[in-house]
C-alpha cells in the first residue's frame, strides 16, 4: 500500500519566503532596474508579471516542501482565477467599450466640455468632478489618470498649484470614478472573488466612497480658493480643445452613450451584458456623428484601440487608449496575481501568517480593521492592488457569514482598503505606473489625495460606531443607526441560508440590530 505523504502548515521563515522573494523583486524592477537613454533614467522592465512568476515559483516550491503535490498547487491557482472568470470576461469587453466610445466622440466631447467649465479658483474641485466621469466612463482610474489626469497636471502647473495637490486631485477623481463604475477591473475582480453580484457591490462602495466624495470636493474648493492662480496660463486647455473641435464632431448628444452607463446600472443589468449594450451604442453613435466606417475597420479599432494623430501630444496621449487588445496586460497580470494568492492559500501560507487573527474577531469593526489591515499588507509587500484584494478575501469570508453580514460589505471592505491604498506605495504597480503617469511620487500626492486617504477611515470609524453596514438577509444600518429593509446581495445559496441563520441567532441575542 502506497504511503500517504503527510502535509503540514509552513514554518514562519517557509511561509514569508515567497512574500520576499516577490517584494524584493518587485523593488529591484521598480526602483533600481535602470539605463541612461539621452540622459534620462528609465525603466529596463516596469511590469509585475515577472516577480509575480518568481513568486509563484517559490510558493509551489514552499508548497511541496510542506508536503502537496505540484498538482495540489495547481489546483489551487486554477480554484483562484476561476473566482475571476467573469470580471476577466468583463475586462476584455471594457476594451471594446473605450474603443466604441473614443470611436462615438462621447470620450473626446467628455474631456471637451470638460474643460469648458473649468474656472481658475474652482480647477480642483471641478478638476476632481471631471476626472470622476471621465473614469466611471472608461472604468478604468489607469485611463483616467493617463488622459485628462495628464491635461490637468500641466493646467494645475500652469496654475502656480502645487503639483502634489493637483495630483492627489487627479488620482481622488480617477478613483473615484473607477469605483462609481461597473466597467472597473477591481470593481468586477471584489465582487467576484466575494461571490456577490457586481451591482450590489457597487452600491455598497457607494455608501462609503459617496460621502468621502462630497468631504473630499470640500476641501479641494478650500485649497483652490486659497491658492494663487495670477500665472493661470489659459492655452493649454484652449490647445487641447481646439484639437478636439477639429478632429471629432462634438455634438452634444454624443454624450448620451454615457447615460446607457448610467441605465445599465440602474437596472442592475448583468455586468457583461450591459457592457456589450454600451459598446453596441457608442458603435452606432460614431457611425451616426463621426466618420463612418466598414464593419472589418470597426473589428480593428475594437481589437487593438484607435489610431488617432491630432497634432497635440496631449489629445493624442489621451485618446490614445482602448482596444481588447491593449486589456491583455491587465488580464495578464490579474491571472499571475490570484495564481499568486491561490499558491500561498493552498501552500498554507495564509493560513499560517493569518489564521489566527480571526479567533481574535468580535465585532464588526474589528472584522473591517482586520480585513483591510490585511489588504494593505498585501499591497505593500505583494505589490498589487489585485492581491489586496483577492487574497484576504476568501481568508475572512467565513467570518462574513458567521457575523451575519452580506458578502457585498466584504467586496467593499476589500476595495476600501486594497484598491484605494494601493496607489500609496511608490513600489506596487499602481503606485509606479501613476507616479510615471503624473510625474510626482505617491509618497508626495497621497496626502492629497482625500477620496483614497479617508475612505478607509470612515468605513472603518462607521464600522465600528455600528453603522453603514450591510446584512446577509438584505437589511442595512444606515448611518445614522437605523436597520432598514433594501435589496438582498447576491450570495451562492449555501452561503445565504449559513448567513441568514446567524444573523436571526445573533438578532435574537441582541448583539444585532433589529429592522426599525
Amino acid at each position: 500500500m502506497e504511503k500517504k505523504k503527510s502535509i503540514r502548515l509552513p514554518s514562519f521563515f517557509e511561509a514569508i519566503l515567497p512574500i520576499i522573494t516577490m517584494v524584493l523583486l518587485m523593488v529591484y524592477v521598480f526602483v533600481f532596474a535602470k539605463k541612461e537613454v539621452d540622459g534620462k533614467l528609465e525603466a529596463v522592465y516596469d511590469g509585475a508579471h515577472m516577480p509575480l512568476i518568481c513568486g509563484i515559483v517559490v510558493a509551489c516550491i514552499v508548497g511541496i516542501i510542506c508536503g502537496h503535490s505540484f498538482k495540489d498547487m495547481l489546483s489551487g491557482m486554477i480554484a483562484r482565477i476561476n473566482t475571476t472568470l467573469d470580471a476577466i470576461l468583463i475586462l476584455l469587453t471594457v476594451g471594446l467599450l473605450i474603443s466604441s466610445f473614443m470611436m462615438s466622440g462621447t470620450i473626446p466631447a467628455l474631456i471637451y466640455y470638460g474643460l469648458e467649465l473649468l474656472n481658475p479658483k474652482l480647477f480642483l474641485p471641478i478638476g476632481c468632478i471631471i476626472t470622476a466621469l471621465v473614469g466611471m466612463a472608461c472604468g478604468s482610474s489607469w485611463t483616467a489618470t493617463a488622459t485628462i489626469g495628464i491635461a490637468f497636471m500641466t493646467i494645475g502647473q500652469g496654475l502656480g498649484i502645487n503639483p502634489s495637490i493637483t495630483a492627489g486631485m487627479v488620482i481622488s477623481g480617477a478613483y473615484i470614478g473607477d469605483k462609481f463604475s461597473p466597467l472597473s477591473d477591481t470593481t468586477n475582480l471584489a465582487a467576484g472573488v466575494s461571490k456577490t453580484g457586481l451591482f450590489d457591490h457597487v452600491t455598497a462602495m457607494i455608501s462609503t466612497t459617496g460621502p468621502v466624495f462630497i468631504i473630499s470636493l470640500i476641501l479641494y474648493t478650500i485649497l483652490g480658493l486659497r491658492a494663487n492662480v495670477v500665472n493661470y496660463d489659459p492655452t493649454i486647455a484652449e490647445g487641447i480643445k481646439t484639437s478636439l473641435e477639429n478632429n471629432f464632431n462634438l455634438n452634444p448628444l454624443v454624450l448620451l452613450p454615457i447615460l446607457i452607463i448610467v441605465l445599465v446600472c440602474v437596472l442592475r443589468i448583468e455586468g457583461l451584458a450591459g457592457v456589450m449594450i454600451s459598446v453596441v451604442v457608442g458603435i452606432i453613435f460614431s457611425q451616426i456623428f463621426q466618420e463612418t466606417k466598414s464593419l472589418a475597420e470597426i473589428f480593428e479599432v475594437l481589437h487593438y484601440g484607435p489610431e488617432i494623430e491630432t497634432g497635440n501630444a496631449f489629445v493624442d496621449a489621451a485618446l490614445a487608449k482602448g482596444g481588447m487588445n491593449n486589456q491583455m496586460w491587465t488580464v495578464n497580470l490579474i491571472l499571475l496575481a490570484v495564481s499568486f494568492g491561490g499558491a500561498l492559500e493552498k501552500s498554507g501560507v495564509v493560513e499560517k501568517l493569518f489564521a489566527h487573527l480571526k479567533e481574535k474577531i468580535n465585532s464588526v469593526g474589528g472584522l473591517v480593521l482586520t480585513t483591510m489591515a490585511t489588504s494593505i499588507f498585501c499591497d505593500a509587500t505583494m505589490c498589487d492592488q489585485f492581491l489586496g484584494i483577492g487574497v484576504p478575501a476568501p481568508l475572512y469570508e467565513d467570518k462574513y457569514d458567521e457575523m451575519g453580514l452580506s458578502r457585498n460589505f466584504l467586496s467593499r471592505t476589500l476595495e476600501d482598503a486594497g484598491t484605494l491604498w494601493a496607489v500609496m506605495f511608490p513600489w506596487t504597480a499602481c503606485g509606479a505606473y501613476q507616479m510615471k503617469t503624473l510625474g510626482v511620487n505617491p509618497l508626495y500626492y497621497f496626502p492629497f489625495a482625500f477620496v483614497n486617504l479617508l475612505s478607509p477611515i470612515y468605513a472603518l470609524l462607521t464600522a465600528y460606531l455600528k453603522r453603514n453596514i450591510f446584512w446577509a438577509d438584505g437589511s442595512y444600518t444606515n448611518i445614522f443607526g437605523k436597520t432598514k429593509m433594501k435589496k438582498k446581495a447576491h450570495a451562492p445559496k449555501e452561503v445565504e441560508e449559513y448567513a441568514n441563520a446567524q444573523l436571526y441567532k445573533l438578532r435574537k441575542e441582541g448583539k444585532v440590530p433589529n429592522i426599525s
